[in-house]
């Protein structure tokens, strides 16, 4: 993960000290998240989450394109990362870092690849139309646990998602507008979320959600991407230190609690978001269409 402004030695070997003696500098327990705030935009499909200090808006957008030629019956889904300078001075515009190489695969491999989205589901004509959605996410603001807010943004907005109707009349499609029909949810089959364990000290401390200052005396680093149901969609580990394969088992039973907690977060945000836009009705939201 991106490091921010080197730290001194003398804080890297306070932080490493205090973490021997199960202590975090924010007090929180080595096994628990930070707080977790999550929001939706006026639009359908534009989530923002809040990670501590840590800040990813998602926002998915769908247009009616063809379908690849190897790929006849299904839709097309597409994950964009964008880290800008302003989160840290670690990024720089127009260069991808390794960092954003890296939350795009592992975000591509947790929703796309698990088939969390069902892309057949997106095809409106067999070889010559369908639905391209693209998911935009979006680094404001980084202070560690980067790729578990991303994918907690990404999965929030691919759930708050609205496409529009459509109807096929032989080769031709019509798109239908807000005025004219509901949006359409998209089909999700299953609920992916990632957890990195980081660890310190050869492997004795194990930590959930590591900050800014942590990641930069972490060893090594495991993600672990699961659904609610404990179906593992990844385990992903690039370098650092070895992990004993029997950990593995522990940190899959430890993801799925914070899996749990974390749709269930998604689930009661929701509810309370549709709460809100189902007091005005279709005249809210028209009012609100014009009003942008």
């Amino acid at each position: 993960m991106p490091r921010e402004a080197e730290i001194s030695t003398n804080e890297r070997d306070f932080i490493r000290q205090a973490l021997r003696e199960n202590i975090r500098l924010d007090g929180r327990a080595l096994d628990a998240f930070r707080d977790i705030e999550l929001s939706f935009g006026d639009e359908y499909g534009v989530a923002d989450v809040r990670l501590g200090k840590t800040r990813v808006v998602a926002r998915i957008s769908a247009e009616v394109t063809a379908p690849f030629a190897d790929r006849k019956f299904d839709g097309i889904f597409t994950i964009a990362t964008e880290l800008s300078p302003l989160a840290s001075p670690a990024f720089e515009v127009g260069r991808p870092t390794e960092t954003e190489l890296l939350i795009s695969r592992l975000l591509e491999k947790a929703v796309r690849r698990s088939g969390a989205l069902d892309t057949e589901s997106l095809c409106l004509i067999a070889g010559r139309k369908c639905f391209s959605v693209r998911a935009d996410i979006h680094v404001l603001a980084h202070d560690g646990g980067l790729l578990d807010c991303s994918c907690v943004a990404l999965v929030a907005a691919l759930r708050h998602f609205r496409r529009p109707d459509v109807a096929v009349l032989g080769e031709e499609v019509r798109v239908f507008g807000l005025r004219e029909r509901e949006p359409v949810p998209l089909a999700l089959l299953h609920q992916p979320f990632c957890v990195t364990f980081s660890y310190c000290d050869g492997g004795s401390v194990v930590l959930v959600d590591a900050t800014a200052a942590e990641e930069q005396v972490v060893e090594g680093e495991v993600v672990v991407t699961m659904n609610r149901h404990g179906e593992v969609c990844q385990i992903a580990k690039y370098g650092g230190a070895p992990v004993d394969a029997l950990a593995l088992l522990d940190l899959t039973r430890a993801a799925l609690e914070k899996v749990k907690m974390l749709d269930d977060l998604v689930k009661r945000r929701l509810d309370e978001d549709a709460k809100k836009r189902d007091r005005g009705g279709l005249i809210a939201e028209l009012s609100a269409e014009n009003a942008r």
